[in-house]
């Protein structure tokens, strides 16, 4: 298949959902009207959400625009990653075996268990008391 303009897709991760839309451009990154540097202040988040684009080496020749809802700042980046590898994937057919080979296309499953009732966390308990 053949390159298409604009593409759009979903990603996930925790409780985090983003929308993605790209298409050829400079490399301009929009996430809810604001520059990705102003919305992601951590260098470690940058880089998180940006591997799919170096993955392919299309860093500077895409532009994206993104809106993301939910979650913690690490859970967005993750969300927009997953976003962006699918819909670099639904743009150019050429990018799956890299993108899959680095795990980009799987959506994280894991999610926050819920606290029981009685106790005081998911995982933790009262201390036992044999007498």
């Amino acid at each position: 298949m053949a390159k298409i303009d604009t593409t759009n897709a979903t990603g996930r991760r925790k409780s985090a959902s983003a929308q993605v839309r790209i298409k050829s451009g400079t490399g301009k990154c929009i996430i809810n009207d604001r520059q990705m540097e102003e919305y992601f202040p951590s260098e470690i988040a940058r880089g998180y959400a940006q591997q799919p684009l170096v993955v392919t080496e299309t860093k500077g020749k895409l532009d994206i625009t993104a809106t993301i809802k939910g979650g913690g700042q690490m859970g967005q980046a993750g969300a927009l990653r997953h976003a962006t590898a699918r819909a670099l994937c639904a743009y150019d057919e050429k990018f799956k075996p890299a993108l899959k080979a680095a795990g980009m296309l799987t959506r994280d499953p894991r999610e926050k268990e819920r606290k029981k009732s009685g106790q005081p966390g998911a995982r933790k308990r009262f201390q036992f008391s044999k007498r």
